[in-house]
């Protein structure tokens, strides 16, 4: 079955994935990241536009040229582990790229979880790392994975004004018997800023409920709220429809993202004068499930779970039920058949670069 939200033609040019994947790691070879690094990073970027959430994916190719260009994400980075247990770690990620260092830090836990039934790391001194549930499906398909980051100041916490916390994504992936597996990935804001951007690209508004203006009042313009708006938390605002809830979630990921792991937290992460490292914060953690019982049996359970939702009663205005990460599954398994869909602004904008480092795009335009 193939699926995919519709895509104005008029707007979208349509890239082979590996080439697309190709292009972004040549980017970041010929900025002086190490091979390795490059490809994790490429291929966390190229996940999100195969999975369909365009506003994690190589449009923000130039934020990360841009950082590295200016010396606030270090090419080369000396990743360090500072502290160990048996089923613990802690990382300095001295600055890099996010998707390396947060790659190495899922694949320690889950080297801990193999050994200790869990495993749990942090990190500090880290930058963006793309996607959440890129790292948590890390642990499929016989382990449970989270993924957790901080972000930059960008959400107005419950009856505040100004940006105080990020959008601070929860990742949850759970293995199945059948494809998809159970996959959440979520911000703990109502929409992410990513999606404000994809707005201003089209030069559409916002729906009503996600931002706000300096005054607190509702915005739908895209491009104020990039410059000095704020988003709302996941819920809304106010704690009528539950907006403290995506509060306190976001708290709770700067906790274990930033507090436990001593990186910096809500207003403080990246919040200096000038370009400077941002110290974004992550967390990981990897559950063997084996050691509460027979990973078999799990998938089982997990696969009457996801038939019990889907056979529900369906509400008369729903298209289907869905289980959490299923349509970003059908849309990965299309977008590998057809082509990855980059807008025409993006797709300028990777020429750009694909020009100034002497790399030819995958793609006319």
């Amino acid at each position: 079955m193939l699926y995919e939200k519709q895509i104005p033609d008029e707007e979208y040019i349509r890239v082979n994935y590996s080439d697309l994947k190709a292009f972004i790691r040549e980017v970041f070879v010929k900025l002086g990241v190490p091979e390795e690094d490059a490809e994790i990073t490429a291929d966390n970027l190229v996940a999100a536009d195969l999975r369909g959430i365009e506003s994690h994916g190589v449009s923000r190719l130039k934020r990360y040229v841009d950082g590295i260009k200016n010396g606030v994400v270090r090419a080369r980075p000396e990743i360090k582990v500072l502290r160990e247990s048996q089923s613990t770690a802690l990382i300095d990620g001295n600055f890099g790229l996010g998707q390396p260092v947060a790659y190495r830090a899922m694949k320690i836990a889950l080297e801990k979880a193999k050994r200790s039934c869990v495993g749990v790391v942090g990190v500090r001194n880290s930058n963006h790392y793309g996607i959440a549930g890129y790292y948590a499906m890390m642990a499929l398909p016989d382990m449970i994975g989270i993924s957790l980051t901080n972000s930059r100041p960008l959400v107005a916490h419950t009856f505040a004004v100004g940006r105080s916390i990020g959008t601070n994504p929860i990742a949850i992936a759970v293995p199945c018997k059948n494809e998809p597996h159970f996959v959440l990935d979520m911000a703990t804001s109502t929409a992410p800023i990513g999606k404000i951007e994809v707005a201003s690209r089209k030069g559409i508004s916002i729906p009503e409920g996600w931002a706000i203006d300096e005054e607190g009042n509702i915005t739908v313009d895209p491009d104020y709220v990039l410059k000095k708006g704020a988003l709302v938390p996941l819920g809304g605002l106010g704690e009528e429809m539950g907006g403290h809830k995506g509060y306190g979630l976001s708290v709770a990921v700067d906790i274990l993202s930033g507090i436990l792991t001593g990186a910096a937290w809500g207003p403080f992460v990246g919040a200096t004068e000038g370009p400077a490292p941002a110290n974004v914060g992550h967390f990981f953690m990897a559950i063997n499930i084996d050691c509460f019982m027979p990973v078999d049996e799990f998938k089982e359970r997990m696969e009457l779970l996801k038939s019990t939702l889907k056979s529900w009663k369906m509400h008369p205005k729903g298209e289907r039920i869905w289980i959490p990460g299923e349509k970003s599954w059908l849309t990965e398994r299309t977008r590998r058949a057809i082509g990855v869909p980059i807008h025409k602004k993006t797709a300028d904008m990777l020429r750009k670069i694909g020009e100034e480092l002497g790399i030819k795009p995958p793609f006319s335009i």
